[in-house]
């Protein structure tokens, strides 16, 4: 079940005394989910709805500590996601203990919600933490009840070749998919070009049929002619422990076109500077990809928690002017 605008901690309060009755929890995933209730305090940032006392935890949004699961399906928020990847590789017994197992899902409203899920083989847990959490950041396949996904080139209506690095856009196409937009013939003739629903996003499609999403194609920062993806700079700061959410958008540049500018909203009681960020970026992508500019600040969300990038764009052309 997910909620918004809500009193987030008050739930989640009702939801730990069903919990404890029902006794479907360890006391080592209680004593996480208490941490993190008390942690939350009223914090509006807190989005999470949750925890039916014996089946799976959605996670929405940002900022319930880590705990996005409890058999937990991460859903949306980029940033929620980043987190739990980060602890899958650094602390994997200790999530183990806590009682979280996390599913990654991705859909969109216009697919009725999550349509592709990371089935997750039985020999990958044998795998060491690093890559499942690899393994793990994959999208996944298609729900049954969806008739086809696919990653395609958008000009050419033609799937990319398997291998995990050609990028196109991931499309729909079946049963779950919108009918169109309302009174708005325009926007649904385009998203369904070619017979297919034009999700926006940018992936790549594993030699395994697994998707994995790259971007956003209005995320693409084009710096001298090279394709910057603002996901792969985010991801690279995500794994620093001082950062508690990074948002990168693309900035002018005079002579590059644009470069890459990170926003970055410090975890608390942590401290990094620019060049501190800056030498760790270049620890995992290459030279052109680092962000020419680093701003602290906190970063803006919508009401149900998802990064404004609009806001940081404009912000970003008003920096560089």
């Amino acid at each position: 079940m997910l909620l918004r605008d809500l009193d987030a901690a008050g739930i989640l309060r009702l939801t730990l005394n069903d919990i404890k009755r029902s006794n479907a929890l360890s006391e080592a995933m209680l004593a996480v989910l208490s941490e993190a209730f008390a942690e939350a305090g009223g914090n509006p940032q807190v989005r999470v709805v949750v925890l039916a006392a014996k089946g799976p935890a959605y996670c929405a949004g940002h900022d319930l500590k880590e705990m996005t699961a409890g058999r937990v399906a991460a859903d949306g928020g980029r940033a929620c996601f980043a987190k739990v990847m980060s602890l899958l590789i650094s602390a994997p017994e200790d999530m183990k203990a806590a009682g979280f197992e996390v599913t990654h899902l991705y859909g969109l409203t216009e697919t009725y919600g999550p349509a592709v899920v990371n089935d997750w083989h039985r020999s990958w847990s044998d795998l060491p933490p690093a890559q499942q959490a690899a393994l793990k950041a994959r999208q996944g396949v298609r729900y049954l009840p969806l008739e086809q996904l696919d990653v395609m080139d958008a000009e050419t209506m033609q799937s990319v070749p398997r291998d995990g690095q050609t990028m196109g856009e991931v499309m729909f196409r079946g049963n779950v998919v919108m009918k169109g937009y309302f009174r708005n013939p325009k926007a649904t003739e385009e998203a369904f070009a070619g017979g297919w629903f034009h999700s926006g996003d940018l992936g790549v499609m594993h030699p395994d049929g697994y998707i994995q999403l790259k971007d956003r194609s209005k995320d693409i920062v084009i710096s001298g002619g090279e394709n910057i993806s603002c996901c792969e700079v985010e991801e690279a700061l995500y794994r620093h422990p001082s950062v508690e959410v990074a948002a990168v958008v693309a900035m002018p540049h005079e002579k590059w076109g644009e470069t890459p500018c990170a926003f970055v909203e410090l975890a608390k009681g942590q401290e990094a500077d620019s060049e501190i960020l800056r030498s760790w970026c270049r620890g995992y992508l290459a030279s052109y990809k680092v962000p020419g500019r680093f701003v602290f600040m906190s970063i803006p969300r919508t009401s149900t928690g998802k990064i404004q990038k609009f806001t940081l764009r404009e912000q970003a052309k008003k920096i560089a002017s």
